[in-house]
């Protein structure tokens, strides 16, 4: 047996997404929303907005600095609109009859001062510093088109099409599936190849007029439309709202708070998280950017086939410009050694806060689209770009003839 095939994939691997309705995923959007009215008008401006939902309220939490004139209560209803809680009649949280609660205040001087790109007190350069101590991680793999593990990306395909039967008026469901809903796809893998699905979950909010069985049948149905035929078979399990009745959903049932899903915004499990979360936070902050930057590397990397899979950490120290650690891991799948890919990367790519910022051109309003489905399954943003793929291979060239 080979070293590859001793450390790749066996067993089951399981990953959840959940819709734009859902309590926590309705507070990354106004968080979001925010920040990108912010950036409309004020580049600069500094952003990290924390949104709690729960009922008819919206509390807002956190510190923004911008030289915006931004409508935070228009801002907020527009949000939940868009998302979908629109019937005020039948539900106690939508966009008219939703109160605001807003605590945001300015950025700690304290904090600032360690971000700016200016010399101060204590601080060891004039450079542009990392809004904060933390680890960033990266991940790709070639076993789908966007280089991203199966498993989460089925997961995010069933809600993504849910949502669009939901919004579709002309789609008998649309008259009975209401915003909130998750799903969850369990996936067998054999020496690291996704070969057959174990379960799909799925459990959707649903208007009273609909019975269970029913919206089973029609769930199930519009799943396997979905779902590659090849990886489902008589085995495959469907857990279709398992507990019966789901009319009562949102932030009327369960409280939502930005930040708590940072899983299903990444790689559903299958690749490590540092623990930062992205919505709310303009791109100083380097638990998002980082992550972006990381992301960015890593599929560059399995894209330019050095390595069929890849995982990238990135460590910062607070007003620190340059990363404290940068690592590979290619799972005994790459070409050349990881030193050789670390050497590599750090040739091409900087990881330096600002340089991430212009290189990715992160000072724009493009936040709200990340929210849903994943923040790194959306080809049109500058973190999924394979744009670096031969300035990798030729640095590679260059450190083996060095080395020979």
């Amino acid at each position: 047996m080979t070293s590859a095939h001793r450390h790749a994939l066996n067993g089951i691997i399981s990953s959840e997404s959940v819709g734009a309705g859902h309590p926590d995923k309705v507070a990354d959007y106004i968080s979001d929303s925010i920040l990108d009215k912010c950036l409309e008008k004020d580049p600069n401006a500094r952003v990290a907005c924390e949104t709690l939902v729960k009922n008819n309220i919206v509390v807002l939490a956190g510190e923004v600095t911008t030289k915006a004139n931004v409508d935070i209560k228009r801002t907020v209803r527009e949000a939940i609109r868009e998302i979908g809680y629109t019937d005020d009649k039948h539900e106690l949280f939508s966009a008219r009859n939703v109160m605001l609660i807003n605590l945001l205040g300015e950025q700690s001087s304290d904090i600032k001062v360690g971000v700016d790109a200016k010399k101060s007190d204590g601080k060891s350069t004039s450079e542009q510093g990392a809004g904060d101590q933390g680890i960033m991680f990266g991940c790709a793999t070639d076993e789908t088109p966007e280089l991203m593990p199966l498993p989460i990306m089925l997961a995010h395909k069933i809600l993504r099409e849910l949502e669009k039967i939901r919004k579709n008026p002309g789609d008998p469901m649309s008259k009975w599936l209401r915003p909130d809903c998750k799903s969850q796809v369990a996936m067998r893998y054999e020496n690291g190849v996704p070969v057959h699905i174990e379960n799909i979950v799925l459990s959707t909010q649903h208007r009273a007029s609909i019975g269970i069985r029913n919206l089973r049948n029609a769930c199930e149905a519009f799943i396997r439309d979905v779902v590659p035929a090849e990886l489902i078979d008589g085995k495959t399990a469907f857990f279709i709202n398992p507990t019966g009745r789901f009319v009562t959903g949102g932030p009327e049932a369960d409280a939502g708070v930005t930040g708590r899903k940072i899983i299903v915004d990444t790689y559903g499990g299958f690749g490590r998280h540092g623990g930062g979360a992205f919505s709310g936070k303009d791109p100083s902050k380097v638990d998002r950017s980082g992550a972006y930057m990381a992301r960015w590397v890593a599929k560059n990397i399995v894209a330019a086939k050095l390595a069929k899979r890849c995982e990238i950490q990135v460590a910062y120290a607070i007003g620190e410009p340059n990363p404290t650690s940068i690592s590979v891991n290619t799972f005994d799948t790459g070409t050349v050694s990881d030193a050789k890919i670390v050497a590599a990367v750090k040739r091409v790519f900087s990881f330096k806060p600002a340089d991430i910022i212009r290189t990715l051109d992160l000072l724009r309003p493009i936040y709200r689209k990340t929210v849903n489905y994943g923040h790194f399954t959306k080809p049109d943003l500058p973190w999924e770009q394979i744009n670096r793929t031969a300035e990798l291979k030729k640095a590679l060239a260059e450190i083996s003839a060095a080395k020979a």
